[in-house]
């Protein structure tokens, strides 16, 4: 019950901060692709938020690895709790996505389901972990198990 409570207060606490109405987030960002791709790169987004816990999110990223280029360029809402020091969110994301190496170039839709947590308070923090799972289509080949993970930092504003 006392855990019950404490986590009530906590939350309680977090909604009760203005949130700010937009944040930049710049940062590494690791990229699996599916069935062997590994590549690094960064990561880019602009956050505008609504209210407390909604927002829309447009997010760009680019994966290099051997003379591959991987990259994204999506949008779509986030939803997010406000903790004392903590922001969890999760988001949607839709767009599109480039890859090309080796003369050739595709350009399709990419789809990113995940989320993240940046820790701080105030107009800077730190993205400490940003995890998607993205699902990219090609020419009608749909590619299921890719994966991106980013961290770096965070401006409010």
């Amino acid at each position: 019950m006392a855990l019950g409570l404490l986590m009530g207060l906590l939350l309680f606490v977090g909604m009760a901060q203005a949130e700010p109405r937009a944040e930049v987030f710049g940062g590494y960002q690791y990229t699996h692709l599916d069935p062997s791709t590994n590549a690094n790169g960064w990561n880019a987004a602009l956050t505008g938020n609504f209210n407390q816990w909604l927002g829309v999110t447009a997010d760009f990223s680019g994966a290099y690895e051997s003379g591959f280029k991987f990259h994204t360029y999506t949008f779509g809402p986030v939803v997010s709790a406000h903790l004392p020091i903590a922001k969890p969110f999760v988001h949607a994301l839709f767009g599109g996505a480039t890859a090309s190496g080796g003369g050739t170039s595709f350009t399709g839709f990419d789809m990113m389901l995940g989320g993240g947590l940046d820790v701080g308070h105030g107009p800077l923090a730190w993205r400490l972990v940003q995890a998607d799972w993205m699902i990219t289509r090609f020419s009608g080949f749909t590619d299921k198990k890719n994966t991106r993970v980013s961290t770096g930092i965070v401006l409010r504003f």
